[in-house]
């Protein structure tokens, strides 16, 4: 993940499925590929439990605004209203520094 420079933004998107699953992974992984391609992209961390956390990093509220009425990523938003999720939330962050810890 390119996120050398700060501020950026994350996008948080926090959800709880239905029992409805067909079709998900693959709309998943098809939103992650096209995002990656999009100006602005940085990185995606995603984790799915009970609850599943989706968080997207962009340069700029721009790109996470381009990114949001991107035509298939429109689609998808509506087929998870319709299909797959039960409740989401979504944030909007700005990142103003970061760190982390590795150990060798």
């Amino acid at each position: 993940m390119n996120t050398e420079f700060t501020p950026y933004y994350a996008v948080i998107f926090t959800s709880i499925q239905t029992e409805t699953t067909e079709g998900y992974a693959e709309m998943s992984q098809q939103m992650e590929d096209l995002a990656k391609v999009q100006k602005g992209f940085l990185g995606i961390d995603s984790a799915r439990n009970t609850i599943g956390i989706t968080v997207s990093y962009w340069e700029t509220l721009e790109a996470i605004q381009q990114w949001k009425q991107h035509t298939d990523h429109l689609i998808a938003q509506q087929k998870g209203i319709k299909n797959w999720y039960a409740y989401y939330n979504v944030k909007i962050c700005k990142v103003e520094r970061e760190y982390d810890f590795s150990k060798k």
